[in-house]
């Protein structure tokens, strides 16, 4: 079941939330709206939202007693949520509880949470979970090869994130090849992930307990020999928390080039800077040999969704990732690649065995369609 009209009443984004230089959009079918100006917190920036909402002569309501529901994406959900869920106080303790395991994200939806019972006082808060998706997951996949008692007594096993990005593309592109499919969706952002997609199901995905191995990303290491953990504490003398710090806020692009948008880096790249040459290449590296790695778990591969910002944008990326892939059928138009597009589009060459495919992600209307389908049901 989906949400009976897919039309989009209106649509806005505050970023740089905390910064003299806060960036606010909204746009809807007859007006267009832009502003830069100070948001210090985000009870403050949903406030903003509300009052353009409600605008007399931008906004698309009258009073905030017309939204039924208000959707959250929520990072982490543990082992405590498999779907998505209507939030009370005894949900929104769990969602707390679980922030040590998603301390860039979890706090921050708390505090979207509460701002919004606050505002929209008589909408049902709903919570959608990007670890839901990954609940298909096999147990030799999510299962640790660690004592038993840290899965059973303390839960300690993969969860993996953007969930709902994932599991978006994913049927989008299954409907677009119109079969079941052994699918590798790849999401590409500031944070970045890749899944195993097996007739619509997640089987495997790069993230795990938290969301912070798998990929170079944009402030995080990805995947790291934990002895480097011990080592960093017992013979370089840091705190956990100063590693912990290291390898989520100064490691992945920034920690290798200094800059942690993909955008400056490329430029750098192509003006000779070794570091950035490099930086790319590995992220590029990691990817590739992750593929490599979901094609024996599917026992094949029919197609590889590239999504989110640099997925989406990135030809540069596209073309690193895809180069010298021809034994798995991976070859894609140079053309093609350049094409900018809000659409699902293939970039793939006519010869090549694997469709590769481009598709724009949507979580919002993702969100908006799980709440929906929750509050009819």
């Amino acid at each position: 079941m989906v949400m009976p009209e897919n039309e989009v009443i209106c649509t806005g984004m505050i970023d740089r939330i905390g910064l003299e230089t806060s960036n606010i959009t909204f746009k809807t079918a007859s007006n267009s709206y832009e502003e830069i100006l100070p948001v210090q917190t985000h009870k403050i920036g949903l406030q903003k939202v509300a009052d353009m909402l409600l605008d007399a002569e931008k906004g698309v309501i009258k009073t905030t007693s017309e939204i039924a529901a208000v959707g959250h994406r929520v990072v982490h959900g543990g082992s405590y949520f498999s779907n998505t869920t209507i939030i009370t106080e005894e949900v929104k303790e769990k969602i707390k509880e679980l922030s040590e395991l998603a301390p860039l994200h979890n706090p921050a939806h708390l505090v979207g949470i509460n701002v919004a019972e606050e505002i929209f006082s008589g909408a049902k808060q709903v919570a959608v979970f990007d670890t839901a998706f990954h609940q298909t997951i096999p147990v030799e996949a999510y299962k640790y090869a660690i004592p038993n008692f840290l899965l059973t007594e303390h839960k300690v096993r993969v969860y993996g994130f953007h969930g709902t990005s994932h599991k978006y593309v994913s049927e989008k592109a299954i409907g677009y090849l119109e079969k079941g499919s052994r699918i590798i969706t790849i999401h590409l952002g500031n944070g970045c992930s890749m899944t195993a997609v097996k007739d619509g199901k997640s089987i495997d995905t790069t993230m795990g307990f938290s969301p912070a191995n798998g990929l170079v990303m944009g402030t995080r290491a990805g995947d790291i020999d934990q002895s480097v953990i011990f080592y960093m504490v017992k013979n370089l003398g840091y705190t956990p928390d100063e590693v912990n710090s290291i390898l989520l806020k100064q490691s992945g692009m920034l920690g290798l080039t200094g800059y942690s948008d993909l955008r400056d880096i490329e430029a750098k790249a192509e003006e000779g800077n070794k570091d950035c040459q490099l930086a790319l290449l590995m992220n590029a590296y990691r990817i590739r040999k992750t593929i490599g790695s979901y094609t024996a778990a599917l026992n094949g591969l029919d197609a590889i969704i590239f999504t989110a910002g640099i997925g989406e944008n990135s030809s540069y990326m596209r073309k690193l990732i895809c180069t010298d892939m021809d034994y798995f059928g991976i070859e894609i138009d140079p053309e093609k690649n350049q094409i900018s597009s809000k659409e699902i589009r293939e970039i793939s060459t006519s010869n090549s065995k694997t469709k590769v495919l481009v598709v724009p992600t949507d979580e919002e209307y993702e969100i908006a369609n799980q709440v929906y389908q929750l509050l009819e049901n």
